[in-house]
């Protein structure tokens, strides 16, 4: 069977036909999510993989396999769109905002020490653009106060910290497979990390706490569910685990993923040239610590006289493609703006916490260069369908 698509790039349409020949048998046992995250946790140098529906699930299901309860607080960026602060909230706990390093647009290691508190359990490292945090200073910090650190590594495959790979950084990590991440079955994600407790409590959260799961284990045998003193549920859970059919998509596409995400550090590289020339568009930068892996290419817009809405349409209009805003700041969205709007949440997060929202410069340089950003597209399947962009930006800023 072949594809002409050019999002199909390997096995995909193999892997499902090997379940749909089966009838759906496959999906009782998780036999593809099983290969999947074996060789996810491989690939990124984990001991556990534990798949979801969903990039925001493993955010969700880490905070809730911590412990996290009614008024602590979890520190993270507002840089970013609201997923984090949602599995936050969703958790019991209070989203605490650090400021953005001005360099590298992450999460900034001396703002996170300012507002650590007593209430503080947890810190959320995002990978924005596809960029790692200073995982140094951060863990640094995390041991000092007794933190828990994840990795939100949504927008970053294969991005590395002094040589060690996204996925393996912290305590944790997240990673989604949603439409536009580096590896995409339509919508799903996977949680990683070393600690094997922590893999069975978070397997548990994504089959309805059921017994005789284990942290490589996320299927129950028939032999177990048809016996009548089976006690199936043994703690708290959802059902969020990934499906067999994303899961083979997903697998066929970890198997291609060096090629996936370097066709986006081609793309990202080849405006790189000519964003190095104009002193008023200024990138997301990345130390010789780090390896960035490009979901996008970023840059702040930094003349006087441009607005962002003036040079998006002007690009657009040479025949550039799309380019994406940042996020509106995760505390500037009307969810926490009014808190009715979380519902009965709002009741556990503090009223200074939540005047804190409310305030101007909480978070200053965030604030200053979130309508300034500017966000190539990298995702092409193809990189030489990436070349004419450079050309395009290149006229548009001899225009000014």
């Amino acid at each position: 069977m072949a594809s002409e698509s050019y999002r199909i790039i390997g096995n995909e349409l193999k892997y499902l036909k090997e379940i749909l020949d089966t009838d759906f048998r496959t999906s009782a046992f998780g036999v593809m999510a099983d290969r999947l995250e074996k060789a996810f946790a491989k690939k990124v140098g984990a001991k556990y993989a534990i798949g979801h529906n969903s990039g925001t699930g493993p955010l969700h299901s880490m905070l809730e396999s911590i412990g996290i309860e009614p008024g602590d607080e979890i520190i993270v960026s507002p840089l970013t769109m609201s997923a984090p602060t949602y599995a936050i909230i969703a958790a019991g706990g209070t989203p605490v905002y650090a400021d953005i390093d001005p360099d590298s647009f992450t999460i900034s290691p001396e703002s996170i020490e300012k507002v650590i508190t007593k209430k503080t359990k947890a810190i959320s490292a995002i990978a924005l653009y596809g960029l790692p945090c200073d995982f140094d200073k951060i863990m640094d910090i995390a041991k000092k106060n007794s933190l828990f650190v994840y990795e939100d590594n949504a927008q970053c495959q294969l991005g590395e910290y002094k040589g060690k790979c996204a996925g393996s950084l912290a305590n944790g990590a997240s990673f989604s497979f949603q439409r536009l991440k580096h590896i995409t079955c339509g919508e799903g994600g996977m949680f990683t990390t070393n600690d094997q407790e922590l893999a069975e409590k978070v397997r548990r959260q994504t089959c309805l706490g059921y017994a005789n799961t284990s942290s490589t284990k996320g299927a129950v045998t028939k032999m177990e569910l048809q016996d009548p003193n089976y006690d199936r549920h043994i703690s708290f859970g959802f059902k969020t685990r990934l499906p067999e059919l994303c899961a083979a998509v997903a697998l066929a596409q970890l198997e291609n993923i060096e090629k996936l995400v370097q066709i986006r550090i081609d793309a990202a590289k080849i405006l790189e040239k000519v964003v190095s020339k104009c002193d008023w568009l200024v990138p997301q930068l990345a130390s010789s610590n780090h390896k960035h892996a490009y979901w996008s290419y970023a840059v702040r817009l930094a003349h006087p006289k441009i607005t962002w809405r003036e040079f998006r349409d002007k690009f657009v209009s040479m025949g550039g493609d799309g380019i994406y805003s940042a996020w509106k700041l995760s505390y500037k969205e009307p969810l926490l703006q009014n808190p009715t709007n979380i519902g009965w949440r709002s009741k556990l997060i503090s009223q200074d916490r939540l005047a804190d929202y409310k305030k101007k410069d909480l978070c200053p340089i965030a604030e200053s260069y979130q309508p300034k950003i500017l966000a190539f597209k990298t995702d092409y399947w193809n990189v030489d369908d990436a070349h004419k962009q450079p050309e395009i930006l290149e006229k548009l800023i001899k225009q000014y």
